[in-house]
């Protein structure tokens, strides 16, 4: 009997091959395994049906741990056997099929480890060491189908000793296309800021020493480089947040270990399991009582980032030193993507950090790290990339036809909707600039081309003046295909019931900002959403709230906060008194004053958003003034509430189909000296959750549905949707979350591809 084996899915660079091998020789079969250039595994076996039965049934049960089969296509051939036994064969070019993709990045495994730590071992202190199971994929391949001359590490011929493992069916490394060792693989070296060469015997302990004594390092890692810097010394902090602007934006850590994470942050049992799992991500942990970092990693904040060693050289950068962990933050410039060539990190890193720790293998494509974090015992996206990125979500149906979804302009991210797949492309950024914008198109065309796609039409924002916008209609003309514009909170409540496969939902989708359907600024919406429609209805939403200055006022939320209240009382008196937070001062306080009486209709926006309620409340508390980065006010409220409770009980008031806000902040702002901050910090998000749940179970229940879905950058705050389960799990209605694709705009270009691929015309 002979039959030809297609298996899709992801198949390259996990041992797939070197598997095959084994169990089609351990059953007696001839014939061969081969890669294609569709990222697919061709197999020709030749045996008796039986043991053709039993290698096919290994085939799924005993697969590679990182291998994930999509499908499995068996043709009978007819003729005579012509193979006297079972070999590798060259890989194919062949590109008949598609939805097959290269895997993820994979955090180094645990035999590689033990090798790193092994002084006989030829790998020893090696900080490239990797096999089947772990080392770069996503981030080395450049075309399929993969192998090694396809990759950056076709620049690193083999030695003797590695090709012997390379070829031998007994190892790990058969087959393993990054297998290096010290004589033939990429090398570390240690440079000033200069690029002037350091000789050390040590590069990579000699950097984890400069770390711990207060010195920032450039660090090149899989996809990228890192800013490295100690996370309990001030000074080397002070120095990074005034280099990189981010007078407060939290960096992330690396810890050595577990162990080291528990002595200043909590960890459940789910966030332990994310922390070691092969992706290692970036996990947001609550601080403990006995925090101990610097202040200055995680300002105000109540929670912070965390993330395990994933490489060798992450591990060996702790070897020679205490330090329980180093800020760990991607190096990019402003607004700009994450660093990957050694002459760019040199040209644009230089004046930030003292020291480069580089590596002379090249980065094909970047990579920022995936950043999660845990609810009850749901994992949320808040970004979705390395060690997930660019393995697909499986969805329970197939799509119409071929979509691209760019997303919106925040925390990018591209897709591409094939079949029953949807391929979501790294975190890409903020597309504001013409770097972030080519990184877009290049991250587009590569998952294009890993998935061997056929577009049919590309999706994008209802935004007029996004820049994906303006890229989609230009892909669309050259290219011929379909132009689709989804409204943004449409995608975020697609994407939700795609994820969970529901046909009808009424979203709760609150965020910062989205075009709304007629040019509105909105934001905090009640949206019905069916399978057979590709639009939707706005059945209720937020008090529409005055953004005086516009862009101005999402800045300094305090503008925000005095437009509200000035509805009910006069905000002469407190604004005065504050407006030292203005950046000008007593002058600007008076033009804010002078226009709110005049209710200037031409200068004022006003908006529904969810995120400018939060802001004006995190102002008129004294939490934040103004917003130096995305979230910065909301999310420092709800590190001030987490361990408050409900002070001021709040009745949800509605007007018609709208949810008032304006009498909420003033309750707040007339009970600031009453009560603690944190518990009028919790009464808000109590009221906002309360108040949104119960106008949506009421929809729901007058349209018969039985599903609420909370979608939106607002959807990561825990208190919102926890409140939010606890009112409508208790109406006996479904509530539901993401836990596959980020909740925030880094999930909007899945549901853009699902509207375009599922329900448009």
């Amino acid at each position: 009997m002979r039959v030809r084996i297609n298996v899709t899915g992801i198949v390259q660079g996990v041992g797939f091959r070197p598997f095959i091998y084994r169990i089609a020789v351990s059953n007696g079969l001839t014939g061969y395994v081969r890669n294609r250039g569709d990222a697919g595994v061709e197999i020709l076996a030749e045996g008796t049906e039986q043991r053709i039965q039993s290698f096919l049934k290994e085939l799924t049960e005993k697969k590679p741990p990182l291998a994930n089969i999509h499908d499995i296509i068996t043709t009978e051939l007819t003729g005579e056997n012509e193979h006297a036994k079972f070999t590798i064969c060259k890989s194919s070019e062949e590109t008949e099929l598609s939805g097959s993709v290269i895997p993820p990045d994979v955090a180094i495994c645990n035999e590689c480890l033990a090798e790193l730590r092994a002084p006989k071992n030829p790998r020893y202190d090696y900080f490239f060491i990797t096999c089947t199971n772990c080392g770069p994929r996503f981030t080395i391949i450049e075309r399929l189908p993969y192998d090694r001359e396809n990759t950056t590490m076709r620049e690193f011929p083999m030695c003797g000793f590695c090709q012997k493992e390379y070829a031998d069916p007994l190892n790990r490394r058969f087959h393993a296309e990054t297998v290096a060792c010290p004589k033939c693989g990429p090398q570390v070296y240690l440079t000033t800021k200069d690029g002037e060469p350091l000789h050390r015997n040590d590069p990579v302990r000699e950097a984890g020493r400069l770390l711990s004594e207060g010195a920032i390092l450039a660090v090149k890692g899989y996809g990228g480089f890192h800013i490295a810097a100690s996370t309990v010394k001030d000074a080397p902090l002070l120095t990074l947040r005034k280099s990189k602007y981010r007078r407060a934006k939290p960096f992330a850590v690396m810890v050595r270990s577990l162990e080291a994470a528990e002595t200043f942050a909590e960890i459940s049992a789910t966030e332990k399991t994310l922390l070691t799992s092969h992706a290692r991500p970036i996990v947001l942990l609550n601080k403990n009582s006995h925090f101990n970092l610097s202040p200055l990693v995680a300002p105000d904040l109540h929670n912070i980032g965390v993330m395990l060693p994933y490489t060798g050289l992450h591990h060996m950068l702790f070897d020679g030193v205490d330090d329980a962990a180093f800020v760990m933050t991607s190096a990019n410039p402003p607004d700009h993507p994450i660093v990957k060539d050694n002459d760019e990190a040199l040209k644009t890193l230089g004046g930030t950090v003292d020291y480069f720790l580089f590596h002379n293998r090249k980065i094909a494509y970047r990579c920022d790290d995936s950043v999660t974090r845990v609810h009850g015992d749901r994992n949320v996206f808040i970004r979705r990339s390395r060690g997930y990125a660019p393995a697909p979500i499986l969805l329970t149906e197939k799509a119409r036809r071929c979509v691209v979804g760019l997303g919106g302009e925040l925390n990018n991210t591209a897709c591409i909707l094939l079949g029953n797949k949807a391929f979501i492309s790294q975190h890409i950024g903020d597309v504001e600039n013409l770097e972030t914008k080519t990184f877009l198109q290049e991250a587009t065309n590569h998952l294009i081309r890993l998935t061997n796609s056929k577009v049919d039409a590309v999706a994008c924002d209802l935004h007029p003046k996004f820049t994906t916008t303006t890229l989609a209609q230009e892909l669309a003309e050259s290219h011929g295909w379909q132009l689709i514009q989804v409204q943004h909170h449409h995608a975020h409540i697609a994407a939700l019931m795609m994820e969970h496969a529901v046909g009808e939902i009424v979203g709760i989708a609150c965020d910062g900002y989205g075009y709304g359907a007629n040019g509105e600024a909105w934001g905090g919406e009640i949206l019905l959403c069916t399978r057979d429609a590709a639009s939707f209805k706005r059945l209720a939403h937020l008090e529409p709230q005055s953004l005086i200055g516009g862009d101005t006022a999402t800045r300094f939320p305090l503008r925000i906060a005095a437009a509200i209240l000035s509805k009910k009382i006069d905000v002469t008196p407190w604004l005065l008194e504050n407006a030292e937070r203005l950046p000008h001062g007593e002058t600007e306080a008076a033009l804010l004053l002078h226009q709110l009486k005049q209710g200037n209709g031409t200068v004022n926006v006003e908006t529904t958003s969810c995120g400018r309620i939060l802001d004006a409340v995190a102002a008129v508390l004294g939490v934040c003034y103004e917003r130096t980065y995305e979230g910065e006010p909301a999310m420092k409220l709800e590190s001030v509430a987490v361990k408050g409770e409900d002070a001021l009980k709040l009745k949800p008031i509605t007007n018609g189909n709208v949810l008032d806000t304006t009498q909420m902040l003033l309750e707040i702002f007339e009970n600031r000296d009453k009560f603690h901050k944190r518990d009028l910090a919790y009464s808000a998000h109590a009221y906002l959750a309360t108040g949104l749940a119960a106008i949506a179970v009421e929809k729901a229940l007058e349209q018969g549905i039985s599903t609420i879905g909370f979608s939106g950058g607002a959807a990561c705050n825990e208190l919102l949707a926890s409140l939010m389960r606890r009112n409508i799990e208790a109406a006996g209605l479904r509530f539901l979350v993401h836990e596959a694709v980020p909740a925030g705009d880094g999930g909007v270009s899945f549901g853009q591809a699902v509207v375009g691929g599922f329900w448009s015309l």
